[in-house]
């Protein structure tokens, strides 16, 4: 009897042989996030247990560990190509981008084991794709000191990767693993809309949660106009049939946000950036970091159904809005490599925020920011939201990418970008960019020295191509990414984040004493060039008391210039 007894102590002692399915943020009544291996190790247990349930492992991460997606489909079904047949609406989840930030990781624990279990019901025309914890390498990296101001959990992972990246600022450059293969997970689940779940730094205010939507002027269109007009306005009131008061995103500018705020800009470096790119509903919910933890978990987890009861009952318009979106983005000309948001044009929304003062400091002794929580107020305050297109581009009939640049077509590949190389040496008639001038920012950010203001010219000339160049017809649903990574003058583009920056250094050069005969000679021969470099002479004294300066012009405009100095090696196609 005393070893039966003992038996058992043993199995109920055991976490997972007792399999209650209860997480460490309930066990702990919501002072403690759970751990990456307890949270893998849960949705293991769901899927031994429920066949609704699979978790898959897609691919690495810079931590080394493979990132997991766990599908919950009503039907058993898990084939995303197969799922969108039989017109299910598919939600991406994105959980612990920055693990100091866990609302979400234990919030979709509880979710996806509730649906299972039956106490809440998943309608059928929706499948789940959740992303359990994706910073893996930080959430390895956990502490009680990260995120000073944060209220809760007792301790969390770091926001940087395993190797110290801010993953939400990596979904064009991908310089981590995990970037590449949350490109393969989305790129597989083509999901109707995207949640990026985060907490939101800043201002003190009464909401506990906050949401920021794709801005609609960029996402454009119908989808636009649904997403403005029909899709928030739906979650703002199912959240408010919860108990919560939802706001966008607060993007303050000035000290306090009384006087209205920005919508954020998320260009493509951002999650739901990206997932714009591609035609998807993006949005990051941000709760708010100075609430206690159960009540942004309980608001998160709340928000979670919204967004699924939402898309249930929109799933046909949802559908037709995608398809019709990307149909058109396929014979869409124009494109717009940037968006500024509108001053003149503002709405107003509820705030509910609280009275700020000044004191003195305890540290300085000089007056300091404070909120006076026994002061909260509710006020109409402006909220900018309209962004107009500038920079236009009119869309190749295709880009040529030289095989040589693997590291751009890796990625491209990665994304489903439809790309034939060629069989042959071929020379083509091609639009080709030279880069005129550009800016660098002078400190680093993400690993990269960032170029702006980027200035091109353009030449019609014939390039030798060779056997295994790829060949990228615009005609695909990807050209919107396709233009805002290729055009170099794009916020977001690979040029701009260093992905060609060797073209910006010669390669090849001269003797001067050598070269001033065959410079000379080649003078004599091209008054063209002469020409060209009177004129600057007349133009630019600096110029015209340099030597060196005037005969590395006579180099530059040349036969024996280096013709591959600033010619930037992705060529447009008008026709073939």
């Amino acid at each position: 009897m005393r070893i039966i007894l003992a038996l058992l102590a043993t199995v109920w002692a055991s976490p997972l042989l007792a399999q209650d399915l209860t997480t460490r943020y309930e066990r702990t009544q919501g002072k403690e996030t759970a751990t990456y291996t307890e949270c893998i190790d849960f949705y293991k247990q769901l899927d031994k247990r429920y066949p609704q349930i699979s978790m898959l492992e897609i691919g690495n991460t810079d931590a080394g560990i493979p990132l997991h997606l766990v599908i919950y489909s009503g039907d058993h079904d898990f084939n995303f190509a197969r799922l969108h047949q039989k017109n299910k609406r598919v939600i991406l989840i994105n959980n612990g981008i920055h693990p100091g930030e866990p609302d979400g990781v234990d919030a979709c624990m509880m979710l996806l084991r509730d649906l299972a279990q039956g106490k809440k019901k998943l309608p059928a025309n929706v499948v789940l794709a959740v992303i359990p914890l994706y910073n893996i390498g930080g959430a390895l990296n956990r502490s009680a000191y990260f995120r000073v101001d944060q209220n809760g959990p007792d301790a969390f992972g770091s926001r940087g990767n395993a190797r110290n990246l801010d993953l939400n600022r990596d979904f064009i450059k991908t310089d981590s693993r995990n970037s590449f293969t949350f490109q393969t997970i989305y790129q597989m689940t083509d999901p109707d809309v995207f949640i990026d779940n985060h907490v939101s730094n800043g201002a003190d205010y009464q909401h506990i949660m906050t949401l920021l939507s794709t801005e609609y002027n960029k996402l454009g269109g119908s989808m636009g106009e649904f997403l403005h007009n029909t899709f928030e306005p739906g979650l703002y009131t199912l959240m408010k049939e919860k108990g919560y008061d939802l706001v966008p995103y607060v993007n303050h500018f000035g000290e306090t946000p009384e006087n209205g705020w920005m919508t954020f800009a998320d260009v493509p470096r951002f999650s739901s950036g990206y997932t714009t790119l591609f035609s998807t509903f993006g949005f990051v919910p941000e709760t708010h970091m100075l609430k206690p933890y159960p009540q942004r978990v309980a608001a998160t987890y709340a928000l979670m159904e919204s967004f699924i009861s939402f898309v249930s009952t929109h799933s046909e318009e949802i559908k037709t809005l995608r398809d019709n979106t990307k149909a058109a983005v396929k014979t869409q000309q124009a494109f717009a490599l940037e968006w500024n948001v509108d001053t003149t044009r503002f709405s107003y929304i509820n705030f509910k925020g609280y009275e700020a003062g000044h004191k003195p400091s305890g540290v300085s002794g000089l007056p300091r920011l404070y909120y006076d929580r026994t002061k909260p107020f509710e006020k109409q305050v402006k909220f900018y939201n309209y962004v107009t297109a500038g920079n236009f581009v009119q869309k190749p009939a295709a880009y040529i990418i030289p095989q040589g640049w693997w590291n751009v077509l890796n990625i491209l590949k990665n994304n489903k970008v439809v790309m034939h190389p060629f069989a042959h040496d071929t020379t083509i008639a091609v639009e080709v960019y030279h880069i005129a001038d550009y800016k660098t920012a002078l400190r680093p950010f993400e690993g990269h020295y960032l170029h702006n203001h980027i200035k091109v010219t353009s030449s019609r000339d014939s390039i030798h191509f060779r056997k295994g160049d790829f060949y990228v017809p615009m005609n695909q649903s990807a050209n919107r990414y396709l233009v805002e990574t290729l055009e170099p003058a794009g916020g977001d583009s690979f040029f701009a984040w260093n992905f060609f920056d060797a073209i910006l250094t010669p390669k090849e050069g001269y003797s001067a004493y050598v070269f001033e005969d065959t410079a000379a000679a080649y003078l004599q021969r091209h008054a063209e060039v002469r020409a060209m470099m009177e004129e600057k002479k007349r133009t630019d004294s600096t110029f015209a008391n340099s030597a060196d300066a005037q005969l590395h012009f006579v180099f530059d405009h040349s036969i024996y210039g280096e013709p591959g100095y600033l010619r930037y090696p992705v060529f447009r196609v008008s026709s073939m």
